[in-house]
């Protein structure tokens, strides 16, 4: 008898996430074919009202599918009856199709960094060795390590507030990560590097399925001098591989603004795994949109 697995699920198009918006009083509609405990197909549509384009239904990275199906078999199980625009944040989709399904190029593809969780030698073994000799640098010095539910009022996610506006990058609000905590017990936890009884670094997982996702990361000048953030995800890293888990999506790499926060992901051994870019359906264009030309729906 063939035992199925569930669908690794990113954060975006789990249930966790569903349940989250909904809590938070936001429209989620979420389907699957196929038994719960091992679908075929999942999905999860978020409406939102966006500058220009009015009421829009969002898939962000999904749907998620078990094995390659052709777009005209799964279109119409997430389509809105109303004719609502829909719009695509792509990931293992079928550009091509897309675009034969009448859908409308609007963004280039982003790259996110995926590292797959294991046996502890495994992950060892997969780590860049600068990134293995700070890991060791960390090991040695006097920092502790804790771990923690997210509580609405901990530092980390005040401060993530401050540093995404110097920076000028987005991220979930804070209440949203907030609310993820509270509809999701166990599933938000914190990681936070203290030395000498003072706080240098914390970074905030959510957990979701078999998959995880980095959402936070804060380090403090003392903390960057002793290479905590290296500790903290390598300390993750391991909890995560040993409570199930044998994904983690680290987010997005951003060679031209981050590169420093780019080469720290990918030295922990994750892959670079190029996205599919966003789309936009509109029922009423989308027979143009099959006749746009291939150079402009790249």
């Amino acid at each position: 008898m063939e035992i199925m697995e569930s669908l690794i699920v990113p954060l975006t198009q789990s249930p966790e996430f569903g349940q989250t918006l909904k809590a938070f009083g936001l429209p989620v509609r979420c389907g699957l074919v196929g038994p719960e405990r091992a679908p075929e197909m999942q999905w999860l549509i978020q409406s939102r009202r966006l500058p220009l384009l009015g009421q829009v239904d969002l898939i962000s990275r999904g749907p998620v599918l078990r094995s390659e199906t052709a777009i005209e078999d799964w279109l119409p199980l997430c389509q809105n009856r109303r004719c609502t625009p829909l719009l695509i944040n792509a990931d293992d989709v079928d550009t091509n199709g897309l675009r034969a399904a009448g859908f409308w190029p609007l963004i280039t593809p982003a790259t996110i960094a995926m590292l797959t969780l294991g046996p502890e030698r495994g992950m060892k073994a997969a780590l860049h060795q600068k990134w293995r000799n700070r890991l060791s640098r960390a090991q040695a010095s006097k920092i502790t390590v804790t771990r923690r539910p997210i509580g609405r009022d901990h530092w980390l996610l005040r401060a993530e507030q401050e540093q995404a506006r110097s920076r000028g990058y987005r991220s979930l609000p804070p209440d949203l990560v907030a609310a993820y905590a509270a509809t999701n017990p166990g599933k938000a936890l914190i990681w936070e590097a203290l030395h000498r009884k003072t706080p240098v670094a914390a970074i905030a997982i959510l957990r979701h399925g078999r998959m995880a996702t980095w959402q936070i990361g804060v380090t403090h000048p003392e903390g960057r001098k002793l290479n905590a953030m290296n500790l903290l995800l390598w300390e993750a890293m391991l909890w995560l591989a040993a409570h199930g888990h044998d994904r983690l999506d680290l987010g997005i790499l951003n060679t031209d603004d981050a590169p420093g926060l780019t080469h720290f992901k990918l030295g922990t051994g994750a892959k670079a795994h190029r996205l599919g870019g966003t789309w936009l359906r509109q029922p009423m264009l989308a027979p143009l949109a099959r006749h746009l030309p291939q150079r402009l729906a790249a």
